[in-house]
């Protein structure tokens, strides 16, 4: 037996404490007094000691004063001014507040960040804080005495260390050694964000980081130990003088480690915050699910075995919970002996369970086989909380995997919507196969409960005017002359790029300012720190797409995003675009630059900018996907039929490109005009964009959904008589042959739609 496992006790839970209505975020030893907490209910909880059981803890204090959530928390020891001792908190509101713990008063606002309070720290009568704003403030007697940009990037941690210096860790990756605003030292060895700090005694600092570790540095720089465990984000870390570390992830672990080995891991049912030692060694954590739970090793103060089984059945219930795939418990399926069973209808689905997954399975008639359709990924919680697709709130937006490294998709679905409608717009809007259309109909049906839906009998399909297909019935007929029906052709809606990496941007924003503030010629070009801020908050609204039918930009904002467009030297302009990208898909920044448009033509200027040779990859991707994505607001539609000829022309470089990622734009680009052109019918626009189609579908070496995008355009296009001829004229009959000979299905199967709109009179 290693001495390890003889001088370690196992933990185990003592007590838990109820109040919180949200997540518990921050914890705050007070000394021997108790314990303060902060949560997402914008509230701080004070808890003491229980006088008739000391093994538990009740709620007498609750410090209300924040608007938003609350995180970091400081205690101030007894004295004059707090003879019951004093809370510090910061918070989301850009707040920090001073509370005296004998009223539960609020005694102090600090008011100066711009942004989130992210930590807070008592340095001789000082309050320190640290923001996301990028800043470290020093507070004296309720007044701001100093501020300094203490990194690049927000700022996420501040701790004082017994020598007197200050530490700072930062979404930089970084953590800074500070002797007054002097920076002694910067820490690098992170791969992510520096979430947590603290001190361990005697040897230095710790840090927890989104790279999943724990490290321990000397204040050298050196790093000591590494401590690697976590599946996920570690949000906190803390030590005990006997030596412990103790670290709380997003992984739903709180883990204890000994001489850089994890020696326990204390599961919870929701993500630690934040995991604090007392004094006496015991452990307090702070979890998602809004409890504060305190472990113990003191064999006499473990809780009853009443409540360690209401604690374990919890956490059972929680990872069952989890464990659910498109609003089926896992535990529900059935496994894959299912499909032994032969199916009763040609399109009948059947949800397995393999391994830890749910896949779909769709059953072919005619070849008397279940075919994999993909894993089902996800389903609606079971709360009443609506769900939010594009600022729109529906009853439920189910996770779609088609599978074939397609990306998950977000199908959304109101109960008193119908589900065949539902479905065929969906697989248009998608460029999904219409055949897939009763599978997605019976997987609404069964993920939202409607075992007894009846068919409307009015009901006509709109694109193929046919009725309702019943399985096991006759689809009755309709009265109109069957057409062919096509797979991927019209296309309908608009395709965007709509994910970005924020964190990336603002680094790369933040890193090309340094190099202009370090140029004694452009140094006038670099941002001011409010620019810097302003630009954090740009940012912050973006990332928040569940609210962007409310939330707001000022014109100044833009303005902004133009003027670094317009100033800042050529190399350096793509993460503004970049954000720009994103400005285009929320309602109110894209109206805000749409009359910058209309004064100045910032967009065409920006576009003949980035185009000129020799035209910069980084520049031409950022502002093509700019531009793609603004087809997702038809405010824009006149502007781009308008320049369309101008646009084509500038992007044109890249088809000739090696870089995938630019094909891929161009060919997106060209399929968002084919359905514009089509729908304005403007033949002439539609012209140039066959043209430009068939000159990529003709290309060798193309990716396949470069390829696939450009078919889909030619096919939308042909369905117009005078486009099919001049497609003709262009010998498309030989590409849909190549296409339809192709290994990939959805090439081949929009091959064989061009070949049948050929073949039609």
């Amino acid at each position: 037996m290693s001495s390890m496992e003889i001088d370690f006790k196992e933990y185990q839970l003592c007590c838990r404490l109820r109040g919180h209505e949200d997540d518990v975020r921050g914890i705050c030893i007070c000394g021997s007094e108790g314990i303060a907490t902060s949560s997402r209910d914008r509230t701080v909880r004070f808890w003491s000691l229980d006088s008739s059981d000391k093994r538990k803890y009740v709620s007498s204090k609750i410090l209300l004063g924040h608007s938003s959530f609350v995180g970091p928390l400081a205690w101030i020891s007894p004295d004059e001014e707090f003879p019951e001792g004093g809370i510090v908190s910061g918070g989301m509101d850009t707040m920090v507040l001073v509370w005296d713990l004998r009223t539960g008063e609020k005694v102090q606002s600090l008011k100066g960040h711009q942004l989130q309070v992210t930590g807070v720290v008592l340095d001789n009568g000082d309050i320190v804080s640290s923001s996301v704003d990028c800043t470290v403030r020093r507070w004296r007697n309720g007044q701001p005495v100093e501020s300094w940009e203490a990194h690049k990037s927000a700022i996420q941690a501040v701790i004082k260390l017994p020598s007197g210096e200050l530490v700072s860790g930062s979404s930089d990756t970084t953590l800074k050694l500070w002797r007054g605003k002097t920076c002694v030292h910067t820490f690098v060895g992170h791969a992510d964000t520096v979430r947590g700090l603290a001190v361990m005694p005697g040897l230095g600092v710790l840090s927890a980081s989104h790279d999943g570790s724990i490290k321990l540095w000397a204040q050298s720089g050196e790093v000591l130990m590494e401590m690697v465990g976590h599946a996920s984000i570690v949000y906190s870390v803390d030590s005990h003088v006997s030596g412990l570390i103790l670290s709380g992830s997003e992984d739903c672990f709180a883990k204890i480690w000994k001489d850089g080995v994890c020696v326990q891991s204390l599961e919870h049912p929701g993500c630690v915050w934040d995991a604090k030692f007392l004094e006496n060694g015991d452990i307090v954590t702070a979890c998602s699910d809004g409890v504060i739970r305190i472990w113990t090793v003191d064999q006499g103060n473990i809780a009853d075995p009443v409540e360690l089984e209401a604690y374990a059945s919890e956490l059972s219930q929680y990872k069952l919970s989890r464990k659910s795939v498109g609003g089926l418990k896992l535990e529900d399926l059935p496994g894959l002996e299912a499909l032994q069973i032969p199916g009763t209808s040609d399109g009948q689905t059947k949800i397995v369970r393999e391994g830890d997954n749910g896949v779909a399975y769709t059953w072919n008639m005619r070849e008397q086989k279940w075919d994999k359709i993909g894993e089902v990924v996800d389903g609606p919680d079971d709360s009443m909380k609506r769900s939010v697709l594009d600022g729109v709130q529906y009853d439920y937006v189910f996770d779609v995997d088609i599978g074939d490294g397609e990306p998950i998709r977000k199908l959304p679905y109101n109960r008193s919507d119908n589900p065949y409608d539902t479905a065929d717009k969906w697989l248009l809007k998608e460029n999904l196969p219409l055949s897939y259309r009763q599978q997605i109909v019976e997987f609404i049906l069964q993920n939202t409960g409607q075992k007894d839906f009846n068919i409307d009998p009015t009901f006509r399909d709109p694109y193929t005017g046919s009725s309702a297909y019943v399985p096991g019935q006759p689809s009755c007929a309709s009265g109109i002359s069957a057409k062919p029906t096509f797979k991927h052709i019209p296309k309908r809606g608009m395709l965007v790029f709509d994910v970005a990496q924020f964190d990336g941007i603002l680094k790369k924003t933040s890193e090309f300012n340094n190099t202009l503030m370090a140029d004694v010629e452009k140094k006038d070009l670099s941002l001011t720190e409010p620019e810097i801020s302003r630009l954090g908050a740009i940012v912050k609204i973006l990332k928040d797409t569940s609210h962007y039918h409310l939330s707001r930009f000022a014109d100044v904002d833009i303005a902004l995003l133009l003027k670094l467009l317009k100033s800042w030297p050529l190399a350096m302009i793509f993460p503004v675009i970049d954000i720009l990208r994103m400005i285009v898909l929320h309602p109110d920044g894209s109206s805000i630059l749409l009359r910058h448009v209309e004064v100045n033509d910032v967009l065409m200027e920006m576009i003949m900018k980035v185009t000129t040779d020799p035209a910069l990859p980084a520049n031409l991707l950022t502002s093509i996907h700019a531009v793609t994505n603004l087809f997702k607001n038809s405010c824009y539609y006149g502007w781009l039929q308008k320049h369309r000829s101008d646009i084509l022309d500038a992007f044109s470089s890249c088809l000739a490109s090696q870089n995938k990622n630019l094909q891929l734009a161009y060919s997106t680009l060209i399929l968002n005009y084919a359905v514009l052109l089509t729908e304005k019918n403007d033949e002439e626009g539609q012209s140039h964009v066959l043209s430009a189609a068939l000159e990529i579908a003709e290309l060798e070496n193309l990716e396949v959904d470069s390829r696939f995008r450009a078919l889909v355009a030619i096919g939308s296009l042909m369905l117009e008589g005078l486009m099919k001829k001049i497609a003709m004229d262009f010998d498309v009959e030989n590409i849909a042959k190549v296409a339809k000979a192709s290994k990939e299905a959805k090439i081949a199967e929009i091959g064989a739609d061009i070949e049948l709109l050929t073949k039609q009179s």
